[in-house]
């Protein structure tokens, strides 16, 4: 078993929701709600769920990127929370993120040279013109690209082009922990396997630990090692990807499953489940199980009790009554 390099303990991050036009009280969104995972060195751990279950935020508050309001995250067993900025930004370059819009990511008034020098400039003020040059080289060939792709600006590549070079940026300073938040989403199928093949060389290569954060289970079964379920805030089920795929224990897992495109047509006869049912406000969650409004399995102690999470067969469980 490898050493587990990253790790949360009850996570929290909860934002205000301010009050309608016509008043009342200010609400509190539940964005990410006592989560504890632990990602191991050299694994890929994936975050699955629907948009707004708190994946990415999830992400950006391992990195501190977020603010967090209650429990602890943990870097080589070292509690980031009680590091100061000074330490903090050393650290920093341990960890990196690639994001989601390669559009967006890349400033579009910076040549790829400029973009790709940021962070020796900040981590590594005393390299040499030449020096960073010849890093930035390296770089975008390690990602597939040629060295005269530094002299032009991010308007002149494709999608995938620019997602190379945003991952390029996030191995700059040589991490050992990479959060990939829906690195491959915004790209074409075509495109996603190349950088799907990409980010797995270099995670041999570099010995690179990721955090996978997508609502793509295909991608998910692909890459991952193992599976953290989000639904609204809460970790539902966490266990290895093959087990989880072959017997999902939560209903939500076995219902987001059973909702993903089949590429195969031999498998396309599968049963169909369907949810009924309302998904709950983030700001107004039901008192019991947050899936209880949608859950077919749900018992009258599911809508008043809220489920802590137990240990099953080797996986994290938050369910009354799991699928055993």
């Amino acid at each position: 078993m490898n050493n587990i390099l990253v790790q949360t303990k009850g996570l929290k991050v909860t934002f205000s929701a301010e009050a309608g036009m016509f008043g009342g009280e200010a609400r509190v969104v539940k964005a990410v709600d006592d989560v504890s995972i632990d990602i191991a060195e050299r694994e890929t751990y994936a975050l699955v769920g629907e948009s707004g279950c708190g994946k990415t935020t999830l992400g950006r508050a391992i990195l501190r990127l977020v603010p967090t309001t209650g429990g602890q995250v943990f870097f080589r067993g070292e509690d980031l929370s009680s590091l100061s900025p000074e330490t903090m930004r050393s650290l920093r370059r341990k960890m990196q993120i690639i994001f989601q819009d390669p559009y967006a990511s890349l400033n579009p008034r910076m040549r790829v040279r400029e973009i790709l020098a940021e962070p020796f400039r900040t981590h590594e003020s005393k390299m040499s013109a030449k020096d960073v040059d010849e890093r930035i080289a390296a770089l975008l060939s390690v990602v597939g690209m040629r060295s005269d792709t530094m002299r032009k600006y991010p308007h002149q590549f494709s999608g995938g082009q620019r997602q190379r070079i945003g991952i390029a940026r996030a191995l700059a300073l040589n991490p050992e922990f990479i959060v990939c938040d829906e690195a491959v989403s915004a790209l074409d199928v075509s495109i996603q396997a190349q950088v799907l093949n990409l980010l797995s060389d270099l995670q041999k290569e570099f010995r690179l630990t990721y955090l996978f954060i997508t609502h793509n289970l295909s991608v998910v079964r692909h890459i991952a090692d193992k599976v953290c379920v989000m639904f609204l805030g809460k970790a539902m089920e966490i266990g290895d990807t093959e087990d989880l795929f072959a017997r999902p224990f939560h209903p939500y897992t076995k219902f987001l499953i059973a909702a993903a495109p089949v590429p195969d047509p031999t498998q396309r006869d599968r049963e169909r489940l369907l949810l009924k049912g309302d998904i709950p406000s983030p700001i107004n969650l039901p008192p019991g199980c947050r899936f209880s409004t949608r859950c077919p399995y749900a018992q009258e102690r599911c809508r008043m009790e809220e489920p802590e999470t137990v240990a099953l067969e080797g996986r994290a469980v938050s369910c009354h009554y799991p699928l055993v």
